[in-house]
């Protein structure tokens, strides 16, 4: 039987690539999404047609009701879950000035980012270790790969809250990575540059020239397939001596360079 991945915010953008990696390697794939039935309905058909099996569930990732509905969905569906990959995350609606930044905009981005991913975790872990085989070969043991950005140590002032999330969700990885290491599950953070998405879309003729003008040593946008090469390679165990780790998909931008 095909290994399962539940992939958060796969509808469309990183996601989707996510998915549709993991499909073509022969995952099932459970493709969540919040509010866009038919771009995830999309990626399921794509997933489906490179192979994977696929299962849509709508979900709200940052209400503790929807994530306990998502897991179960998955449970009844496929009997466990081999793979959680948090992807799900959102910018603020409108970018402010830090010193304009409201609560409501900090708490929304917060719990989409930070909150609904913890506690995904913590409830995916638990369900990890319910059903783990022992002596099983950590190569092939479940594991929780978190979807960062370059955010996380890049300061951004008008769009601080994102910011703080990113930054986080390294720490959540190292925190579950502790917590979960003697019991053969590794933890991962894979950490996304400039991708080119729908979110990035509105700074498109910005990043062009940032890029152009060697922004990046890798002098192109990111791609969404580009993460969902590296977390296909995490997911089929070729890194079993490292966890915590982060691993970067931004073209070098992490380098400092004079």
């Amino acid at each position: 039987m095909a290994k399962v991945a539940l992939v958060t915010g796969a509808g469309r953008g990183i996601g989707r690539g996510i998915a549709l990696a993991l499909a073509e390697a022969g995952w099932a794939v459970v493709i969540n999404y919040r509010g866009n039935a038919a771009t995830a309905n999309e990626t399921a058909e794509l997933a489906r047609e490179a192979g994977g099996e696929a299962l849509v569930v709508q979900a709200d990732i940052g209400a503790a009701a929807d994530r306990a509905r998502l897991v179960e969905a998955a449970l009844e569906r496929f009997g466990r879950i081999d793979l959680l990959v948090n992807n799900a995350g959102m910018g603020p609606r409108t970018r402010l000035d830090i010193l304009e930044t409201t609560e409501a905009s900090y708490d929304e981005v917060m719990n989409v980012n930070l909150k609904g991913p913890f506690f995904l975790s913590q409830l995916v872990a638990r369900t990890m270790l319910e059903r783990l085989e022992p002596g099983v070969d950590r190569a092939d043991a479940p594991k929780i790969i978190n979807i960062g950005s370059i955010s996380a140590y890049t300061s951004s002032p008008t769009r601080g809250e994102y910011c703080i999330s990113k930054a986080g969700v390294t720490m959540m990885t190292l925190l579950f990575a502790d917590r979960l290491a003697e019991s053969g599950i590794n933890v991962y953070e894979v950490r996304p540059g400039i991708v080119e998405t729908d979110m990035t879309s509105g700074v498109k003729g910005k990043y062009d020239k940032l890029i152009g003008d060697g922004l990046t040593p890798i002098r192109r946008w990111g791609q969404p397939e580009d993460v969902g090469r590296a977390v296909v390679a995490v997911a089929e165990g070729r890194f079993p001596f490292s966890t915590g780790e982060v691993l970067n998909v931004d073209g070098g931008f992490h380098m400092h360079r004079l």
